[in-house]
């Protein structure tokens, strides 16, 4: 690799996740609390429909926000969850 290449790298992506996890993350834990659920509960009924997770695998999957979006929308339908409401983000102004 030339020194012009290596100069005209992009940066590399941080390592935080973007905005847009934190807010499905919240979405799921706020959809649970709203409903007075656990993770134990989720668990159970998430291994009724067939989706087999330890309950300590869901909170870490949940906790990082690493998970799938059909992951997402199996939880919410398996706790119930009809509408969700997904405000678009806030912007700043200069």
């Amino acid at each position: 690799m030339t020194k012009d290449a290596e100069t005209t790298r992009p940066p590399t992506a941080s390592r935080r996740p973007p905005a847009a996890v934190g807010n499905v993350k919240g979405i799921l834990k706020a959809e649970l609390k709203r409903r007075e659920m656990t993770y134990a509960d989720l668990v159970e009924r998430l291994a009724a429909v067939g989706i087999f997770e330890s309950e300590a695998n869901l909170r870490n999957k949940i906790s990082r926000g690493a998970f799938t979006a059909a992951f997402f929308v199996q939880c919410l339908i398996a706790i119930g969850c009809e509408h969700v409401r997904i405000a678009p983000p806030e912007t700043k102004v200069p």
